[in-house]
Order: C-alpha cells, then structure tokens, then sequence
C-alpha cells in the first residue's frame, strides 16, 4: 500500500489551537474539522513542506516552529502526518483553502480526524517542552 506523506501545523495562541472546516468538495474527509496541513509534493523535504502550505493554506509565514510527531490516518488513502507546532508567525490568518478556519481551546475542541486527536494530546502532554 503507498503511503502519502502530509504535513499537518499546530498554530497555538492564548492557550488555543487553530482548526479548519474542510470543504465538502475535498476528496478525503470532506466537511470535517481538522488541524490544517496538506501533502508533500515530490522532492520536498518536511520543512519546505511545511513553509509552502501555511503560506497556500493560511497566508502566514512561521517565526517559530518545532516537529512534534508523525502518525498515520487511513482515509481514502494511507497518510503519514508530519505534525508541526506553530508558536509564531508573520502576517494575519487567512483561510485560503477550507471553509473557515477558527480557534477553539486546547481541551474542548471539536477534531473529527482521530490522528489530530492524538497528536493534539501529544502537544498537550509534551507542552512544557514547547514553551517559550
């Protein structure tokens, strides 16, 4: 089975995480709320993936950021989620792609994808090592 690597950003602020409604047109999990990311493309490295889809994504550019974890999802494909911590960025959050984007508290959000769950519950585990 091919495996398609993803990219997925964990932008915190005030003690929440920004999340997206994706679009009902998308081909893998249509109208769910989720952490923004999108695939790798050929030749690219995590990080240069990671630059390019908040900057599609969102319109911001990351000041500062650190790798969190990896996990699969089974959707209607195998991915392999690269999963980043976004603390600091340029520019004003636009949603470029999904439906909306919009913050929600770090202990009662409404996540659909069960691999955002986890890696979110990883941030929050680990959180004392991503403090400024």
């Amino acid at each position: 089975m091919q495996v398609h690597e993803c990219v997925s950003f964990i932008l915190l602020r005030d003690n929440r995480v920004l999340l997206e409604k994706r679009s009902k047109d998308k081909a893998h999990d249509p109208n769910l709320i989720a952490i923004p990311g999108g695939h790798m493309e050929q030749g690219e490295t995590r990080e240069q993936t990671l630059l390019r889809e908040l900057k599609e994504e969102l319109d911001i550019v990351p000041n500062a950021y650190n790798y969190l974890c990896s996990l699969y999802h089974p959707t209607g494909e195998l991915q392999l989620i690269h999963y980043y911590v976004v603390t600091s960025w340029t520019g004003n959050i636009l949603s470029l792609e999904a439906d909306e984007v919009t913050w929600h508290p770090l202990d009662a959000n409404p996540i659909d994808i069960a691999a955002d769950k986890i890696a979110l519950a990883e941030y929050q585990r680990l959180q004392m090592l991503f403090a400024k």
